[in-house]
Parts: C-alpha cells; sequence; structure tokens
C-alpha cells in the first residue's frame, strides 16, 4: 500500500521515536523482547490481548514487563474494540495482539470500524515461520493481504532486525495525519531470532508527510464567505476531537455567530447545552440540525466527510449552499460534494487561522448578519425539539430510561454504545458538554462494540465512571467481556436497553415491511417450544451476568427506574448489568428514510415538518 496519507487531524499522540538522534546502547535480544521494549519506549501501558502458538514468544518477555500492562480477554473481537474504546478516551494509540490465523482474522472488524472512524490503534500479530508462509500451514492467513483495504497501513515483519524500527513506524502513522488502525504482522521466527536493540530507531516513511498547516489564501477566502453569508451552519466532524481542537471550535462559533451542528462522532466537541448547537445532523438527526443544513447558504466542514447517513439523497442536499472543506485527509475534500473553498490541514490549526482571519474581517467592518436567519432556527428548535412518548401499558419507555441514565451520571462520565436504537436515543437524550465523553461505532455500525469499548475505557481512564449503553442484540455478541472486566477490576457499568428484538431493523420493518418481522424477534422460538422458553429472559441477563462476576439487576417499572440507577452507579468494586426491559415498539424519530432527501425528513410517525416557502429565498 503506497505511503498516501488520508483523513481528519492528529490528537495528541503519545511519544514517539525521532528519525535519528542519540541512540541507547545497544542490547543483545530476542525479535520478542525487542518488540517489548519498543511497546515500552513508544509509550504503550496497556495491551489487550489472546495468546497463542505463532505470537507465543512475544507473551514470555511482555511477563517481565513493568510498563506494559496486558489484559486478557475472551476474544479477540474484544481485544480490539477494547484497544479502540481505550484510544478514544485518551487520544493516545490503543493496541491489541493476537495469534495468527482465527486470531488475526478476528481482528479484521475492529480494524475496519478503527479505520472508518480514524481511530489510532496498532494491532500486532502473529504469524507463522517466514519460510511457510503461503505454503497453506497451520494457522496460516494473509491478513496483511486481508487488511489492506482496511488499515491506514500494514507490515509483515520477517527479520528480527526490523522490529523496533517498524512498531515505531507504526505508532508514528497510526498517531499523526488522519489517525487510523496501523497493523504488524510479526514472523515466529521473527520473534525467536537474535538481534539487536537501541532506541530510538531510525524511521525510513519516504512519501508520508501529512500537510498540517493550511493555506493562508484559503483560510482568507474561508473567512470572507463566513462574514457575508446569511445562513451558514458550522458542520463538525469527529476530525476536531481528534485534533484536540473542541476550545478553537468554541472560540470561532462564539466569534462568528453562526450554528453549529455536530456529527455522531462529534457529540461533545461543541457542549450540547450552548445555544449555538442545533443538534446532530443527520438520518436520525434533530429537525432543527437537518434543516439548518438543507436550508445554508455556506457549510463550513471541519474535520467531517459527508457522509451518506448525514447528507441523505446526495444530489438534494444543501442545493443553495457553498461549501467550505476543511480536512487533514486530501482525498475527503470532494469525494462526495464539491467544495468551493477546499483547505487541507489538521483543524487544530484551521480553526485558529480561521478565527483569526474571520478577526480581521470584522476589524475591516465586515461582520455578518444573522438575525434572521436565527428567527428561523429558534422557530424550528422550538416547533420540532426532540420527544419520545410514555407507553400507555405503564411499560418502561427506553428513551427515559437513556435520559435518566445520563441525569444521573456522575461528572465526567464516559458513554459507549452498541448500534442501532439504543445509540440513537443515547445520541439524543445524554448531554454531551466535553470531548471523549461519548464513544460509539460510526462508520461502520459495529453490534457489539458497546462492552469492549467501555472496557477500553475503563481501563484507560480509572477514575471515571463509564456506562455501556447497549440492546439485547448488540449485547449477545460480546458480553463475555465481561468475565475479562470482573477478573481485572475494570468495574464498567452496562445498561442492556432489552426490547427483546433487533431493535432499529424491527422498525424498518415496521415502516416499509408492512410490520413482517422476518427474523428481528430474538424472544420468540418455534410454535412447539414452550412459553417459557419463548420468554423474554431467555438467556436470562441477570444470571448470565452474576455467572461472570458482576452485579446483576432487573428494572421493568418507571417507578424503579431512578432507585436503580442510583444503585448502579454506587457500585465500583466490580462490573454492574442492569437489564431494563423496555417496549418493543418505541422507535427513533426524527428520520430521513434511506435514500431520500433530507427535505424529506419525518419528526415523528406521520408528522412531516411544516418549513413554509419564506426559508427557501
Amino acid at each position: 500500500m503506497p505511503m498516501t496519507e488520508q483523513a481528519t487531524g492528529a490528537h495528541h499522540p503519545q511519544p514517539r521515536p525521532r528519525s535519528g538522534g542519540h541512540q541507547s546502547a545497544p542490547e543483545y535480544v530476542t525479535g520478542a523482547q525487542a518488540l517489548i521494549r519498543s511497546l515500552e519506549e513508544v509509550g504503550a501501558d496497556t495491551v489487550f490481548g489472546i495468546p497463542g502458538g505463532c505470537i507465543l514468544p512475544a507473551y514470555d518477555p511482555l511477563m517481565d514487563s513493568t510498563r506494559v500492562r496486558h489484559v486478557l480477554v475472551r476474544h479477540e473481537q474484544g481485544a480490539g474494540h477494547a484497544a479502540e474504546g481505550y484510544a478514544q478516551a485518551t487520544g493516545k494509540v490503543g493496541v491489541c495482539m493476537a495469534t495468527s490465523g482465527p486470531g488475526a482474522t478476528n481482528l479484521v472488524t475492529p480494524l475496519a470500524n478503527a479505520h472508518l472512524d480514524s481511530v489510532p490503534m496498532v494491532a500486532i500479530t502473529g504469524q507463522v515461520a517466514s519460510k511457510a508462509i503461503g505454503t497453506d500451514a497451520f494457522q496460516e492467513a494473509d491478513i496483511v493481504g486481508i487488511s489492506m483495504p482496511i488499515t491506514k497501513h500494514n507490515f509483515l515483519v520477517t527479520k528480527a532486525d526490523d522490529i523496533a524500527r517498524v512498531i515505531a513506524q507504526a505508532f508514528h502513522i497510526a498517531s499523526t495525519g488522519r489517525p487510523g488502525p496501523v497493523l504488524v504482522d510479526i514472523a515466529k521466527d521473527a520473534l525467536q531470532a537474535r538481534t539487536t536493540f537501541s532506541w530510538p530507531p531510525v524511521m525510513d516513511l519516504p512519501g508520508y508527510r501529512p500537510v498540517t498547516k493550511p493555506h493562508a489564501k484559503q483560510i482568507r477566502e474561508a473567512a470572507k464567505l463566513i462574514t457575508s453569508a446569511r445562513r451558514p451552519v458550522l458542520y463538525v466532524g469527529g476530525g476536531v476531537l481528534k485534533a484536540g481542537a473542541t476550545a478553537e471550535l468554541k472560540v470561532l462559533a462564539e466569534l462568528t455567530g453562526a450554528p453549529v451542528t455536530t456529527t455522531l462522532m462529534a457529540l461533545g466537541a461543541f457542549p450540547d447545552s450552548h445555544e449555538l448547537h442545533v443538534g446532530m445532523p443527520g438520518m436520525h438527526g434533530a429537525v432543527t440540525a437537518v434543516t439548518a443544513l438543507q436550508k445554508a447558504d455556506l457549510i463550513v466542514a471541519l474535520g467531517a466527510r459527508f457522509d451518506d447517513r448525514v447528507t441523505g439523497k446526495l444530489d438534494s442536499f444543501a442545493p443553495y449552499a457553498k461549501i467550505v472543506h476543511a480536512d487533514i485527509d486530501p482525498a475527503e475534500i470532494g469525494k462526495n460534494r464539491a467544495a468551493d473553498v477546499p483547505i487541507v490541514g489538521d483543524a487544530r490549526e484551521v480553526i485558529a487561522d480561521l478565527v483569526q482571519a474571520v478577526q480581521r474581517e470584522h476589524a475591516d467592518g465586515h461582520a455578518g448578519d444573522y438575525s434572521a436567519w436565527w428567527k428561523d432556527l429558534n422557530r424550528w428548535r422550538e416547533t420540532y425539539p426532540l420527544g419520545y412518548d410514555q407507553p400507555e401499558d405503564g411499560s418502561l419507555s427506553p428513551q427515559h430510561v437513556i435520559e435518566r441514565i445520563g441525569r444521573l451520571a456522575p461528572e465526567g462520565t464516559i458513554f459507549t454504545a452498541g448500534v442501532g436504537q439504543h445509540q440513537m436515543w443515547a445520541a439524543h437524550f445524554v448531554e454531551y458538554e466535553k470531548p471523549a465523553t461519548w464513544i460509539n461505532s460510526g462508520g461502520a455500525g459495529t453490534m457489539g462494540y458497546a462492552v469492549p469499548a467501555a472496557m477500553g475505557a475503563k481501563a484507560a481512564r480509572p477514575d471515571r465512571t463509564v456506562w455501556a449503553i447497549d440492546g439485547d442484540g448488540c449485547f449477545q455478541m460480546t458480553n463475555q467481556e465481561l468475565a475479562t472486566c470482573a477478573l481485572n477490576n475494570i468495574p464498567i457499568k452496562v445498561a442492556v436497553i432489552n426490547n427483546g428484538a433487533l431493535g432499529m431493523v424491527r422498525q424498518w420493518q415496521t415502516l416499509f415491511y408492512n410490520q413482517r418481522y422476518s427474523n428481528t424477534v430474538l424472544h420468540s422460538g418455534p410454535d412447539d417450544v414452550t412459553p417459557e422458553v419463548r420468554g423474554t429472559r431467555v438467556p436470562d441477563f441477570v444470571k448470565l451476568s452474576e455467572a461472570m462476576g458482576c452485579y446483576a439487576i432487573r428494572c421493568e417499572r418507571p417507578e424503579d427506574l431512578d432507585k436503580v440507577i442510583e444503585e448502579a452507579n454506587s457500585i465500583n468494586d466490580r462490573p454492574v448489568v442492569v437489564d431494563f426491559i423496555v417496549h418493543e415498539d418505541a422507535m427513533v424519530w426524527p428520520m430521513v428514510a434511506a435514500g431520500t432527501s433530507n427535505d424529506e425528513i419525518m419528526a415523528a410517525r406521520d408528522v412531516r415538518p411544516d418549513f413554509g416557502d419564506n426559508e427557501d429565498d
């Protein structure tokens, strides 16, 4: 794979080697020892993984390391998502490790997830001995070839002498420019061979030169458009979080007075409670955020990629808007929507320069007048707020559950989510005021992400409360990592939003498939199965969680909700799982149906907003 750079701002990477400089005295070590020493030197303090034949030589010196903690997971997918959660919670590079063949292929989903969400991660895999590569040896899989489309870069190492340099390069690539996953596949004989180790190694990365400083001319053009626009929107993506640019964003927003919309991956980049924040855009975005983009005459995209979930039907997206698109990955600019002003650079530097350029425009007497625009925006906010109905049968509303978890959570709580209805409710009904408090799978939509990601976040930030908001479908994919949490003193809290179904798919079947619920009901079985077996408690999540060393509670009544959540918050010596039995018919609104224009957003079922005609001039 050519060493070309790919997309959105570098967070504050952990210490990394220089390309040369003063080196330590050489030591005579095995390749495996060189690997562990290299992990220590780049600042990796936690590795999630499972040993196996080809990676086993690395696990022996790992046992002696006092600087690298290894967390033995129950499935390699859990290791990968935990590394992602660690990275998202800290901005540092997450690390996972697996053996060859099936161990390595179980990392494919986390690698794809990290690639789409620009998560800095290094995956280290064992490989069969170099002379056996290509012979279909036992537990051989071409993980380099398999993972090439879903990694920022990858390496196959067959010589012990190359290990230290490759590890240094892998961490540098993962954490700079557009962050992303890097795979290092190491042949077993390279781990066993002898080599010399000195640090730092000389890195050799020809062609890898991420551009971080934006072009001054483009910045000036963007500032002129901002101050001359009547209906601007700051469209903020996850790149702003990756770049650590949230303080600069707040300054720019307040300086301009423009509305701010934060994508699913950018929640927390700008305070939800801020008067300039109009919500999350997208298929299930707030009516005001979606409509603001549609009616805008200028969209300033910062570390966002015009994803199809945000744009809806692309050729009808934001028809009146000029586009300023700032991204550290030049390949993203113009990929989905042509940019009138393209800006390549790190989001932190771009926004800081934009602030200065807008200040100069103001000094010259050029300030935007958005008063009419805010009149429209505020009317939409008041008319179409986010909300939900309580079930008529007195059962638990899933939105109410998640809203109360958010309200009762200690300050600084980190939330992770799986994928589906519960993810969208967690995005809408928990307030995110600070960065790195919301961790989810955006681009890939990976079911099973919440529990292992929460494990990684809690391992990285033991001082923080970490709640995993999960669905009963997602929870049954990776809940084995609760045993990992219990045995490694990683006391996460898990809210299972249990509606007995694959909720989001069921919602689509309700709306678009005439309520034909083909294979989405999780709590039923064949007609000849007894009612007890068909019940909503197969499996019984309380018993299952207790069996894995967790404290478990079930909540079925609204009047018990706050008491149960407060009980969960009070227990910090082991993982806590709460099985919330919620109404199965709750739906996520607003909604833009797949393949339709954002103009066709539904505020609720059979409720299409009426914006009138005056906004279209």
